[in-house]
């Protein structure tokens, strides 16, 4: 599966974060799981209703992963039938709004970080400095808004360009993944055409947006034996883990 991020064809890649740079999905799965069960169950008591728990691997795929957080909470929410106030995204985390379920798991994300740390994954690592070693233009597209302390934890901060994570989203009104928009500003703030341009993702949302935007390579990470839905998304290169697309000594010196 090397040689297929060259020169030739691609001026720069664009990574997600969660999931493809860091072991940090199956924590936010976690996260996402913990608060809407307890707003679930509480709901469900208060109704009489029986309580049905959010599933970390289908609702969390189908429903949150890759997306800005209250699009995430929106969208679940909606499978289930139910349709909260917006409220604002700085209500408290206990408000019983979209924003204070989104900023709700937010903080048990950031107690996660700062009690744990965070672990990247290795063979991404080893891809990322092969690739700027080769003069590729880096970025890191993220909804995620704790994109900045992520990749200080893991000790990465100094490999990328440039950032458009939640937070440059939310300022410049960005429409979040599977919209391509977040791509394209990422692309034209490094100076690259999306048609030259790498876009990885382990996401279904995130491998939509890189596939709408028209980008010149869409490669999918399929951590979660995901790699039927990820090709019909539109990626057209689905590997396990990244260390399969870094070239050897040997495999280099016979191109």
């Amino acid at each position: 599966m090397e040689h297929v991020i060259t020169r030739d064809l691609y001026d720069a890649v664009l990574l997600d974060l969660d999931g493809v740079i860091t072991d940090t999905a199956s924590m936010h799965a976690a996260c996402w799981k913990e608060m809407f069960d307890e707003y679930l169950k509480k709901r469900a008591t208060e109704r009489g209703e029986d309580f049905r728990p959010f599933d970390p691997a289908t609702d969390y795929r189908l429903y949150v992963d890759g997306k800005p957080r209250f699009d995430g909470v929106r969208d679940f929410l909606a499978s289930r039938g139910i349709a909260l106030p917006e409220g604002s995204p700085d209500d408290p985390p206990d408000a019983e709004t979209v924003g204070g379920l989104g900023n709700r798991k937010n903080e048990l994300v950031n107690k996660i970080i700062e009690r744990e740390g965070v672990e990247p994954y290795e063979g991404t690592v080893r891809l990322v400095h092969q690739l700027r070693d080769s003069g590729f233009k880096l970025g890191v597209v993220t909804s995620s808004q704790n994109c900045s302390a992520v990749l200080k934890a893991a000790k990465l901060e100094d490999c990328f360009d440039m950032l458009v994570d939640g937070n440059v989203a939310r300022a410049e009104h960005l429409a979040g993944k599977p919209a391509p928009d977040t791509f394209l500003t990422a692309a034209r703030l490094l100076g690259v055409e999306p048609a030259r341009t790498v876009v990885i993702e382990d996401a279904i949302s995130g491998v939509q947006a890189g596939s709408r935007g028209h980008f010149g390579l869409v490669i999918g990470v399929a951590r979660g034996g995901n790699a039927k839905e990820l090709e019909r998304a539109g990626a057209r290169l689905v590997t396990n883990d990244l260390g399969e697309l870094v070239e050897t000594p040997s495999s280099h010196a016979a191109s």
